[in-house]
């Protein structure tokens, strides 16, 4: 296709934050239902957008979380500088992003305008939008950087991701059953995840109900052992076996019928992926980060009064433990 229709968005956040831009991915795509949409992301995310029929390409970049190699991501940046992209769009706009945006060499380069980073950060676009105050939800901040092109909003809000369908069978040897509710006990950081005893009240009351419930974790080691407290308080949980592969995550969890968790990446997964979710916010808003959509239900603990810059809750009275079992089970009888 002739280069000049032919379009970058980088995104070098993680998980979460890079399903949200899936809406602003679609605006490009309705404004100019012609383009070569491409995508540059962190390669352990990829699988997250690698089946999107309306992304003609995704680039990898090869790094481990908080640094990025040169000797490494060189050749990638090389590789796209010779496709003479007409525009790139960078939704994170941190340095590494700035920096990518530079040497790839768009016609067009945009993204966040604001203070911070390394000096020379503002001369790496040639257009920088501020950030909108009014703009609530994080995937209509995201749209909303697309105004720099006067883009408009996509027709739809909802987040969307695919899984790889030939992973399929796979995916049901691990979860059989189609009515099970996925309950994801963990977060990247502490203070977002609900009490444990809430969790096993939680599973008494709707596995005495008829519920068919299954637990997963994160991979980490503070994370597994979240699992053995469970056990302790919940003997006859199931919990599902790890999942190191994000692929077949994601074919796993296609097939849920519902799925609960607290404010998480796995969150964000499963309503890209179409399934019905029940999300618990205290440290994050749930304005900025629920789930939208008729389908998903979120709920919300007390004000929370912790450090914004700690990972664990410092406060006497946890804001998450506000949200009952009871609470989650009566909107999980709804959901059935």
């Amino acid at each position: 296709m002739d280069s000049a229709h032919k379009i970058l968005a980088i995104q070098l956040k993680y998980f979460g934050d890079a399903v949200l831009m899936t809406p602003a991915l679609r605006a490009i795509r309705e404004h100019w239902p012609d383009c070569e949409l491409h995508l540059l992301a962190p390669e352990e995310i990829a699988p997250l957008f690698q089946h999107l029929p309306w992304v003609n390409r995704v680039w990898l970049m090869p790094r481990n979380r908080g640094r990025m190699s040169l000797r490494r991501t060189w050749p990638v940046l090389r590789a796209l500088r010779q496709e003479h992209f007409a525009r790139s769009v960078d939704f994170a706009s941190n340095d590494r992003g700035a920096i990518a945006s530079l040497v790839i060499g768009a016609t067009q380069r945009l993204g966040w305008g604001g203070r911070g980073g390394f000096f020379g950060r503002k001369f790496c676009y040639h257009r920088r939008v501020p950030q909108d105050e009014k703009a609530r939800h994080e995937s209509a901040q995201l749209a909303h950087l697309l105004s720099g092109w006067n883009v408009p909003p996509p027709r739809r809000w909802d987040v969307e991701i695919r899984a790889d369908p030939a992973l399929a069978g796979a995916a049901e040897k691990i979860l059989p059953a189609r009515d099970a509710v996925i309950c994801h006990v963990a977060s990247s950081q502490p203070k977002k995840e609900w009490p444990m005893d809430h969790w096993a009240k939680f599973h008494r009351m709707a596995s005495g109900a008829g519920c068919h419930l299954v637990f997963t974790t994160a991979r980490g080691e503070r994370e597994q052992s979240l699992m053995a407290d469970l056990k302790r308080l919940a003997p006859d949980a199931v919990i599902l076996p790890l999942i190191a592969q994000l692929p077949l995550f994601l074919a796993v969890l296609q097939r849920a019928a519902v799925f609960i968790s607290g404010d998480t990446g796995p969150l964000h997964f499963a309503a890209g992926l179409g399934v019905p979710t029940i999300s618990l916010f205290g440290p994050s808003a749930l304005e900025q980060w629920a789930p939208i959509g008729a389908r998903h239900t979120a709920l919300a603990g007390t004000a929370c009064s912790c450090d914004g810059h700690s990972a664990v809750c410092t406060s006497r009275n946890h804001c998450l433990a506000a949200i009952t079992p009871e609470q989650v089970f009566e909107c999980l009888k709804l959901k059935k």
